[in-house]
């Protein structure tokens, strides 16, 4: 009787497709190995290169130190981590309602942000509580209230489902754009002209409150994401399927809907609604590395990271000394890739 290694060899004789590479890994294994560490370096890269660019030379003027220290990291980490927190969030809604065209803002979150950033605006006064912008508090406070709404009125249906979840959530996102015009028409020029820049999102930080914060829900949505990637996969077959193999459907659904939830909040709460990302990231993504989530969550973690990063760095350069915000970017970006994306999708 042949060993089990001359069994191996065999095997591999016979089919060449399997056999070992140079990497010490199988082909496909090693292939999403090397795609990895290309994205790696190009997450590690924006890290490093986008805070020294800038209308200011940070290495020979005598005050760039500062700027570095107190402005550009800051701003280039909480944009990389808005950048994270809108496309895994994407991600997670596209398992939840297998659609690759969902996205962070589908259940009204976005709204529920941005009626309370507006509300804030008009009768809040100017305030910091433990240096978050009182802004910043309202619009989280404003998407956790559209969060329990959204769940609220799922289970007055009697229910989970997610035709009920997408309803319940456009209707709010509709009803909450509504209020935000109604306050914009009772406030005066300069109001109105700070929630429409508000609305346009941005990374205007000065210190590393704003990302320390940003990074703690981050991190809470990230590990709930991370200890459901096989469910994800299993959802993506169908529920009836899913629950056949093992999964328990409604908690993994309710499970996944706060974790997008909370991180989506957080990213508008500080960020305000920066739009498009978690469409294009998870599918750009998903072109490259599959449909996998065990594979898929780290390359959506860095890619939306990286690529946030750049829109950002774009922004705050084309027209230097003034800066852009950095959601029309993502816009005008977006725009055209969802039509892309309709287009090519029967």
């Amino acid at each position: 009787m042949r060993s089990a290694h001359e069994s191996h060899e065999s095997a591999q004789i016979r089919n060449p497709s399997i056999r070992e590479n140079s990497c010490g890994f199988v082909g496909e294994n090693c292939s999403f190995k090397l795609k990895f560490i290309v994205l790696a370096l190009l997450a590690a890269c924006s890290l490093l290169v986008f805070p020294m660019i800038g209308s200011t030379d940070v290495l020979h003027d005598p005050a760039g130190m500062e700027i570095l220290l107190k402005l550009r990291i800051p701003r280039v980490l909480t944009a990389f981590l808005a950048g994270v927190a809108l496309a895994t969030s994407g991600m997670i809604f596209q398992a939840l309602f297998r659609n690759p065209l969902s996205t962070p803002f589908t259940l009204g979150v976005s709204g529920g942000a941005a009626l309370g950033a507006a509300l804030w605006m008009r009768f809040g006064p100017a305030v910091f509580l433990a240096g978050i912008a009182g802004t910043s508090l309202a619009g989280f406070g404003g998407a956790l209230a559209a969060v329990f709404l959204v769940y609220g009125l799922a289970r007055a249906k009697g229910g989970f489902a997610t035709d009920t979840l997408l309803l319940a959530g456009v209707a709010v996102n509709f009803f909450f754009s509504s209020l935000i015009l109604l306050i914009q028409y009772f406030s005066d020029a300069g109001e109105t002209f700070r929630m429409i820049r508000w609305l346009m999102g941005g990374f205007s930080v000065v210190g590393f409150t704003t990302p320390i914060n940003l990074c703690v829900f981050t991190l809470i949505g990230l590990v709930f994401c991370a200890f459901l990637t096989r469910e994800m996969n299993l959802l993506l077959t169908g529920e009836e399927l899913a629950g056949a193999r093992g999964v328990n459907v409604k908690r993994t659904r309710k499970l996944l809907f706060f974790s997008a939830s909370l991180m989506t909040g957080a990213a508008v709460a500080f960020c305000g609604p920066i739009g498009f990302v978690g469409l294009m990231v998870p599918h750009i993504c998903r072109q490259i590395f599959g449909a996998d989530h065990r594979k898929l969550l780290p390359a959506v973690i860095l890619f939306g990271g990286a690529f946030l990063v750049f829109c950002d760095g774009v922004a705050r350069t084309v027209l230097a000394p003034v800066e852009m915000p950095a959601g029309l970017i993502t816009a005008l970006l977006g725009g055209p890739f969802f039509i892309w994306l309709l287009l090519r999708k029967n």
